[in-house]
């Protein structure tokens, strides 16, 4: 094993989970995914020499678990110093445990020279048991289309990778109050789900690969919006019974639609939420609706929104050699 005294950061970026295609899996592959990843949220983390474990930066008990269990698992010394700059906010939606996990064993095989890859890390870590989006816009960036899970999968292979146009903009509508299922409660929300229907998963697919992918790539953001709006509508009403609504949040719901009517596309929420999202073309119209929906809900102190764009790289990794 090659051990250096070399500084390895990793930056892992956010991701939006835009929705599963199908839950029924009445072709022999469950699930199926769509999602893009984001530039302004990101962990970033850096792994060096230490003479034992310390964490500085940002605390943070996961990461600190997370270092530890890996380590074990890969037969190294855990005697490092982990620097902790950034980190996705936990349980929102946003793709805060598969990034933190992806981030942490690059960073330990690169400083000890394992030659680890991506999946590698992901199977290690029991990442990617649904969804493949976390893991693939790390190793690729943009909007992805995950082929979900047959019988032998691995991890969910990557159907689809496009650019998503740069200028298209994503509002972000948080509720600092709560979080959406995660752990053994969305384990048995998944278990206690009933069937989706497989004519619904059919008209999904066909929307999605004769309508959406195609916009996307003529930069039509009107019908590619409408097709993730049709989607997220779909599964969020499956989900329903589950998280309480098609949004988990009402106050959040209540501020995706106002949105929609002042003309955002794309509505939806990611993964279990609590996280809305929508889309627009253009800085200008986003910040301009961004100030609108904050006066409109002023009064809703939980709230809070923010502007993204999309990130068509992957994550990084810097090495600074000590």
């Amino acid at each position: 094993m090659k051990v250096t005294h070399n500084k390895i950061t990793v930056i892992a970026p956010a991701r939006l989970h835009m929705g599963f295609i199908d839950l029924s899996g009445s072709l022999g592959r469950h699930f199926g995914s769509i999602g893009v990843a984001l530039n302004e949220i990101n962990t970033r983390l850096s792994v060096g020499y230490s003479d034992q474990l310390k964490l500085t930066g940002m605390p943070s008990d996961r990461a600190l678990k997370s270092i530890k269990l890996l380590c074990s698992a890969l037969n190294v010394s855990d005697k490092l110093h982990l620097e902790l700059t950034s980190s996705i906010p936990e349980h929102v939606g946003l793709g805060s445990g598969t990034q933190m996990s992806i981030a942490l064993g690059l960073a330990i095989s690169v400083y000890y020279g394992l030659g680890l890859d991506v999946r590698d890390i992901a199977r290690l870590t029991a990442r990617g048991t649904r969804s493949g989006i976390g893991i693939a816009t790390f190793e690729l960036g943009g909007l992805v289309v995950d082929g979900g899970r047959g019988e032998h999968t691995l991890t969910p292979p990557v159907i689809s990778r496009m650019n998503v146009p740069e200028d298209w903009r994503f509002i972000l509508v948080f509720d600092k109050r709560g979080q959406g299922l995660h752990g053994d409660a969305e384990i048995q929300a998944f278990k206690e789900l009933p069937p989706f229907p497989h004519q619904e998963a059919a008209r999904l697919c066909y929307l999605l690969m004769m309508q959406g992918l195609p916009a996307l790539a003529e930069d039509n953001l009107g019908l590619f919006g409408d097709v993730i709006t049709q989607l997220q509508s779909s599964v969020g009403e499956h989900f329903a019974s589950a998280q309480g609504g098609v949004f988990t949040s009402q106050e959040v719901a209540a501020a995706m639609q106002f949105l929609q009517q002042q003309g955002a596309v794309a509505i939806g929420q990611t993964s279990w939420g609590p996280t809305g999202f929508c889309a627009v073309q253009g800085d200008d119209l986003a910040e301009q609706l961004k100030q609108q929906v904050e006066q409109k809900f002023a009064c809703c102190e939980n709230l809070s929104v923010l502007v993204v764009s999309a990130r068509n790289t992957g994550g990084e990794v810097q090495v600074e050699r000590t």
